[in-house]
């Protein structure tokens, strides 16, 4: 992984990925006491930063390939980015999801023109093992959600947009806070700031209790979560840090985050009060660590990406009958 593949993707992204807004609110700059910056990835195509990462991978793909038909995993954002960017390249694309996902992603992913495969994740069935077997059948090609060159080469686009945005903005230091799965976006933002705004440093924001590399982080080695389920923030709990992205964190990343459910959800309520936006609990928790962990974060100004907007409407309606 280097700059070099990550110009590239925005290349291929060009005309196709939305360049998202950089937002600000006077009231949560008091909230989270220094100027905050709000990066609206929700606002992508899809509703997700993994359109992204999507397109940048199937695009990457020559003809012949992608004729053969694409497969993917994903709780549901990852797949509605590969759904959208196989249906426009003309590629049949599979989707294993969860049972549990969130009912609208399901949907969006079937009307994107997936086939979708729903797996037992509560009961212990894996994905992996599900979506291998369907991938050799088949002949497709599989897409990971994180652990994939072409994958992180294209979430990195959002590094590039973060720096060249936030230098029009006359900051050039700082924390970004991303929300962090697997890694892929966090890595490859974290590589695009080394190379276009060496000053600013990714952090990582979790939930509680599926903090994996934050605690991969502390420790230096790869930690693991003791389930990959239960926790409203279904689109970035994984096992723990992908083994590509891992050595990237290590050595770019600062100390990591741990929100708890409440903060997301208040910030849920937060986001759309002040900013307008929509935003799922797993997409909330970076602008939680950026408004509640200030006392952890230095520097007069910090970046939260928030990363999704695809929300079941109880979940968001609980939110804002909670806190806004």
């Amino acid at each position: 992984m280097n700059i070099d593949m990550i110009q590239a993707a925005a290349l291929r992204l060009n005309g196709h990925a939305r360049r998202t807004p950089m937002l600000t609110s006077p009231f949560l700059d008091e909230i989270a006491g220094r100027r905050l910056l709000v990066k609206a990835e929700c606002l992508q195509h899809t509703g997700s930063f993994k359109f992204r990462g999507g397109w940048s991978a199937v695009s990457a793909l020559d003809a012949d390939t992608r004729q053969h038909g694409i497969i993917a995993y994903s709780s549901g954002n990852h797949a509605q980015g590969v759904a959208m960017a196989a249906a426009a390249h003309d590629a049949p694309a599979v989707i294993v999801m969860p049972k549990n996902a969130p009912t609208l992603k399901i949907d969006n992913t079937r009307a994107l023109g997936a086939e979708v495969v729903l797996y037992d994740r509560a009961g212990g069935e894996s994905r992996e093992e599900v979506g291998g077997a369907i991938a050799q059948a088949r002949g497709l090609t599989l897409i990971r959600p994180y652990d994939e060159p072409e994958v992180i080469a294209g979430q990195g686009t959002v590094g590039l947009e973060i720096a060249a945005q936030a230098a029009e903005m006359g900051i050039t230091s700082g924390d970004v806070v991303t929300c962090c799965g697997g890694g892929g976006l966090s890595s490859g933002i974290a590589l695009a700031l080394e190379a276009k705004a060496p000053d600013m440093r990714v952090r990582t924001a979790e939930p509680k209790d599926f903090d994996d590399v934050a605690r991969s982080l502390a420790t230096g080695t790869v930690q693991s979560n003791a389930r990959e389920s239960g926790s409203l923030c279904d689109a970035i709990i994984t096992r723990q840090p992908g083994e590509l992205t891992f050595p990237i964190l290590s050595r770019l990343a600062g100390p990591g985050f741990a929100v708890t459910e409440d903060d997301a959800l208040r910030a849920m309520a937060l986001a759309f009060k002040r900013l307008k936006l929509v935003v799922e609990p797993g997409g909330a928790v970076s602008l939680a660590a950026a408004l509640f962990h200030g006392d952890e974060i230095e520097g007069e100004a910090v970046v939260a990406v928030a990363t999704g907007g695809n929300v079941d409407a109880d979940v968001f309606s609980e939110a804002l009958r909670r806190y806004a």
